[in-house]
C-alpha cells in the first residue's frame, strides 16, 4: 500500500507562528505536555522491569517467560507506529496525543480486572494497550521536538527534552519498588510446606499488589489526555494543501536514504540491549550474588540515577564533539560494560551492569535525530520507522531470557555487549558520511 508523504513542517515559532498573535510563546503549554510525554512513558516503560520481577514470583515464571512482558509491550510499538504515523498526519498533533494518552489511561486500568481474576495473559494484553498508547506519544512527541526551533541544535534539543524521560523512569522504579515488590521472597522448599490455601493467598497478593499503582497512573494519565485536548498545538496543513512534490512522497521513498535505514538497524540493537539490561537487572542481582528483589530494584534505582546523569552529561557534550562520534564512544564503552557483566560476574559484574546505564542515556535520541536529520518533508514517515525498530526491545529480551534459562543469566548478558557494537558500527559509518 502506498501511503502519502507526510505535510510540510507544521507551522513552527521561528516562522509563520511567530507572525500570530502571542508569537512562540503561543506553544509554550503545548511544548511544558510534550515534554511531560518523555516522562510518562519513561515511567511506564520501567515498571515493566519491576512487574518482570513481580510476574516471575507471583506467576512463577521461568525468565522467559517473564520475557512476554516486554514481548507484548514492544510489538504494541512495532503493531501501532504506522498507523500512529497516519494519524498524526491526516489530524495533527494533538489527535495523535490525545489517542495516546487515552490508550495509556485505559491499559493501565485493565490492570484492575486483571488482578482480580490472576490472569498473566490480561496483564499482557493490558501492557500492549498501554504500549498503543505510547506508540502514538513517541511518534508525535520526538519530531516535534526535533522541528520547532533550528534545525542545526535538533540533536541537542531532543536529548534535553528527553532528559525527563529518565526522572520518569525512576519515578516508575521507586513506585515499584515501595508499592509493587513486597520483599516477601519464599523458596520452594517454603512453598511447598505451606497448605494450599496460605500458598494461593500468597500468590493472590502478590498479584493484587499491581492494581492500586497503575489505577492511580491512569487517573493521572487521564488528566493529561483532558489537558492536551484544551491544549493549542501547532496545526497540521491538510493534504490537499501540500505541494504536489510531498503529496506523491511514499515510504518506498525513504529506502533511499541509507542512514535512516542504518537508524531503524541501530536502533532495534540499541533498545534491545536497553529493555534487556533493565528487565534482568534485578534477576542478575538475585542470580549472581543471591540479592532479594528489593536489593535488586535499589541497583535498577541506581542505574536509573546514572542514566539520568549521562543524559546531561552528554547533552552537554555534544556542544563540543559531534553527536555521532559522541555516539560511538558511549556505545563502545557500553559494550565494554556488558562483556564484563558476562565474563566476569559477582559484585564487579552487577557494577559494570549498572555503569553501563550512564553510557546508554544518549544513544535513543541521538539515533533518533540521526536518522531524521536529512529526510525533509519525510522526516514524519521515517519517525515511524524508527519507532517501529522498538520491537527489538520484544525480540531481543526474548533471546536474553531464552540464553539465561539455558547457560545462567551472567552469560545472557552478551547478547546486549553485541548489540551496542551494532550502534557503534552505525555511529561511526554516520560519521564518516557527515
Amino acid at each position: 500500500m502506498a501511503w502519502q508523504g507526510s505535510p510540510p513542517l507544521e507551522d513552527h515559532p521561528r516562522a509563520d507562528h511567530a507572525r500570530e498573535p502571542g508569537g512562540a510563546e503561543r506553544w509554550v503549554p503545548a511544548l511544558v505536555i510534550t515534554t511531560s510525554l518523555f516522562f510518562l512513558w519513561g515511567m511506564a516503560n520501567n515498571l515493566n522491569d519491576i512487574l518482570i520481577a513481580q510476574f516471575k514470583k507471583a506467576f512463577t515464571l521461568s525468565d522467559f517467560g517473564t520475557s512476554f512482558v516486554q514481548q507484548v509491550f514492544y510489538l504494541g510499538y512495532f503493531v501501532f507506529a504506522i498507523p500512529a504515523s497516519f494519524v498524526l498526519r491526516r489530524f495533527g498533533y494533538k489527535a495523535a496525543i490525545v489517542t495516546g494518552l487515552s490508550l495509556y489511561g485505559l491499559g493501565a486500568l485493565l490492570f484492575y480486572p486483571a488482578a482480580a481474576i490472576s490472569a498473566y495473559q490480561l496483564f499482557l494484553f493490558a501492557l500492549f494497550v498501554i504500549a498503543a498508547g505510547l506508540a502514538f506519544l513517541e511518534t508525535s512527541a520526538n519530531p516535534l521536538m526535533t522541528e520547532l526551533g533550528d534545525p542545526a541544535t535538533a540533536t541537542r534539543r531532543l536529548n534535553w527534552a528527553q532528559a525527563a524521560n529518565p526522572f520518569g523512569a525512576i519515578t516508575g522504579i521507586l513506585i515499584g519498588r515501595n508499592f509493587i515488590l513486597s520483599g516477601i521472597e519464599h523458596d520452594e522448599a517454603t512453598l511447598a510446606g505451606m497448605n494450599a490455601a496460605a500458598r494461593a493467598a500468597f500468590y493472590r497478593n502478590e498479584v493484587q499488589a499491581v492494581a492500586t499503582p497503575y489505577l492511580a497512573i491512569a487517573a493521572i494519565v487521564l488528566l493529561f489526555a483532558c489537558a492536551a485536548a484544551l491544549t493549542a498545538f501547532p496545526r497540521t496543513t491538510a493534504v490537499r494543501d501540500v505541494p504536489e512534490d510531498a503529496k506523491t512522497q511514499r515510504f518506498a521513498d525513504l529506502l533511499r536514504h541509507p542512514r535512516l535505514i542504518g537508524a531503524v538497524i541501530a536502533q532495534f540493537f540499541y533498545v534491545g540491549a536497553q529493555v534487556g539490561l533493565w528487565s534482568y537487572t534485578i534477576r542478575y542481582a538475585q542470580g549472581a550474588l543471591g540479592w532479594n528483589e528489593r536489593q535488586g530494584a535499589d541497583m535498577l534505582f541506581v542505574s536509573l540515577l546514572l542514566f539520568a546523569g549521562g543524559r546531561f552529561v552528554g547533552t552537554t557534550l555534544m556542544t563540543w564533539i559531534a553527536p555521532a562520534r559522541l555516539l560511538a564512544i558511549f556505545a563502545g564503552v557500553s559494550a565494554l560494560l556488558a562483556a564484563t557483566a558476562a565474563l566476569v560476574g559477582g559484585t564487579i559484574g552487577l557494577y559494570a551492569l549498572v555503569a553501563a546505564s550512564f553510557f546508554m542515556s544518549i544513544q535513543f535520541p541521538t539515533i533518533f535525530a540521526l536518522g531524521v536529520e536529512t529526510l525533509g518533508p519525510l522526516r514524519r514517515l521515517g519517525s515511524s520507522l524508527i519507532i517501529m525498530a522498538i520491537i527489538g526491545g520484544a525480540v531481543l529480551t526474548g533471546v536474553i531470557g531464552f540464553v539465561s534459562d539455558r547457560a545462567g543469566i551472567a552469560a545472557a548478558m552478551l547478547v546486549p555487549a553485541a548489540c551496542f557494537l551494532v550502534v557503534l558500527t552505525y555511529a561511526v559509518r554516520a560519521r564518516v558520511r557527515a
